[in-house]
């Protein structure tokens, strides 16, 4: 391995030493509102677009960390960061009616669902922590957001080699693994989350009553969100995740 290579892992590991310890203990004293945990209302989101917007904090180890990236060639590109309650609503209410028209039943649909998109006020996007990433200097293929597109000849394998080897240096996090034994949302290789920031507010979220919160926001197809299913998404999809972020 090349003398520069090695020198890269200093720099980045010397960034990090210094980014991370300023914010590990912190976040870890605050209580989290419930707005805050789904989605409702933050003040420590940063940013004026869908792509930018993400807990101030997120921001900073973000920043060092695509700097990094950009010295070996990738340029990181956020494709979606903070996402509010009302959006993640959008989402879900727009899939489910589509997915009924095409026949499925409530149940169906709602499983077809939550194969890759959460229940409005149980995403991680909630939080401003969780990133979805894409390498801007790849060919852009129509649907970036496809597991072949970050393995073998895939347009962002080297991003998903780099964050491989660098992210959790920057305090960065795979949710989603593919560990063949994890279960809730498939697969997502372009999902990272910063750890600092979202293991505590993970935390706080397990000692919320999900079913009431859903029960009260009205979404559809609330009313098929039986104890049995409420149950099962908890600990698959919600937790079912990769464990250094538990």
């Amino acid at each position: 391995m090349k003398r520069s290579y090695f020198l890269k892992l200093g720099l980045y590991g010397s960034a990090a030493a210094t980014l991370l310890p300023m914010m590990a203990f912190k976040p870890l004293q605050k209580v989290y509102t419930l707005d805050q945990l789904i989605g409702k209302n933050n003040p420590d989101i940063e940013g004026d677009s869908y792509t930018s917007k993400m807990h101030k904090d997120t921001k900073v180890a973000f920043e060092a960390m695509r700097k990094a990236a950009a010295s070996d060639g990738i340029a990181i590109e956020v494709v979606s960061a903070y996402r509010s309650f009302n959006r993640q609503k959008e989402i879900f209410e727009t899939k489910y009616s589509d997915y009924i028209s095409q026949g499925l039943t409530p149940i169906e649909a709602i499983r077809k669902i939550i194969e890759y998109s959460t229940i409005p006020g149980t995403s991680r996007h909630h939080w401003g922590t969780d990133l979805d990433l894409i390498d801007a200097n790849a060919p852009r293929p129509e649907n970036v957001l496809l597991a072949e597109h970050f393995h073998g000849e895939g347009p962002f394998c080297r991003l998903k080699e780099w964050m491989d080897i660098h992210s959790e240096s920057f305090g960065f996090y795979e949710v989603y693994t593919d560990d063949p034994h994890r279960e809730g949302f498939k697969y997502e290789p372009w999902h990272f989350s910063f750890a600092p920031i979202a293991r505590p507010m993970l935390k706080e979220y397990r000692s919320l009553n999900v079913k009431d919160i859903l029960k009260v926001e009205n979404i559809k197809g609330a009313q098929h969100f039986t104890d049995e299913f409420i149950y099962d998404y908890r600990n698959k999809n919600i937790l079912d995740i990769n464990p250094e972020l538990l």
